[in-house]
C-alpha cells in the first residue's frame, strides 16, 4: 500500500471529512466541559459552608478537571493535524460500500495492521457508519478508495495498528477525476480480497468499528 498523492482542499474536507468534523465537536466540547467545570468550581466555593470539607474538595476538583478539559481541547487539534499532512501521512487503500440504510452507509475496508510498510502486510478488515459520501454512488459493492488512517496501537503490540479509521479521498476533493485515478492506483488484487472478505457475514459484523485480522 502506498501513498496517494493529491492536493486536498481544506475548505471542502472541513465540510465532509466526518473525522476532522468529530475533532472539531471533542474541541468544542472539550471548551464547554471547561466553563461549565469553572462555573460549578464556583459556586462550590461561593455556597458550600466554610465549615464542610466538600467545598475545597470541589472547587479544586472541578477546577482541576476543567483545565485538563481545556488541554485536552488545545492538544486534540495538534495531534490530528491538517487534512493535507492526514492524507498525506496514511496509505492508499481499497473500501465498498458494504451496507446502505438510506441516512448511512457502512463503509468497509481492506487495511494493512502493520505498523511497518515494508513488511508483507497483514490484511485486516475494518468498517464505520458515514453519512453518504459525495460524489458517490451509494448503491452497495460501489468502490471507494481510502485513506487508511492508523490510530491506536497496544503497549503490548506496538507493531501492529489495534485500529484503522478509513477516510475516503471523496471527502477531501470535489474533483471526480481525482477520484477515479485513486480508485485506479489501487492493485486489483486488493479488491479481490476486500470483495471476497465483506462477503463472510460473520467477518463483516465483526469489523463494525474493529479490526478483523483476515
Amino acid at each position: 500500500m502506498k501513498v496517494f498523492k493529491f492536493d486536498v482542499d481544506e475548505e471542502y474536507a472541513k465540510q465532509h471529512n466526518e473525522m476532522l468534523r468529530n475533532t472539531r465537536n471533542l474541541v468544542i466540547s472539550g471548551f464547554a466541559l471547561f466553563a461549565l467545570s469553572l462555573i460549578g468550581a464556583l459556586l462550590c466555593w461561593l455556597f458550600i459552608s466554610p465549615a464542610s470539607p466538600w467545598r475545597l474538595l470541589g472547587t479544586v476538583g472541578l477546577a482541576l478537571f476543567g483545565i485538563m478539559m481545556l488541554l485536552v481541547a488545545l492538544l486534540i487539534p495538534r495531534s490530528v493535524g491538517k487534512a493535507q499532512t492526514l492524507y498525506d501521512a496514511h496509505p492508499l487503500a481499497p473500501a465498498v460500500i458494504s451496507e446502505n440504510a438510506g441516512t448511512t452507509v457502512t463503509l468497509s475496508a481492506l487495511v494493512n495492521a502493520n505498523v511497518d510498510p515494508a513488511l508483507p502486510p497483514r490484511w485486516g478488515l475494518t468498517s464505520v457508519v458515514v453519512k453518504p459520501i459525495p460524489n458517490t454512488n451509494d448503491a452497495k459493492g460501489t468502490h471507494v478508495p481510502v485513506t487508511a488512517v492508523g490510530a491506536q496501537r497496544s503497549t503490548h503490540d506496538k507493531n501492529h495498528w489495534q485500529t484503522i479509521t478509513p477516510m475516503p479521498i471523496a471527502w477531501a476533493t470535489p474533483d471526480k477525476d481525482v477520484i477515479t485515478t485513486a480508485r485506479k492506483a489501487i492493485p486489483q488484487e486488493q479488491w479481490r480480497v476486500l470483495e471476497r472478505a465483506v462477503k463472510n457475514a460473520e467477518t463483516l459484523e465483526q469489523s463494525k468499528n474493529s479490526l478483523v485480522v483476515l
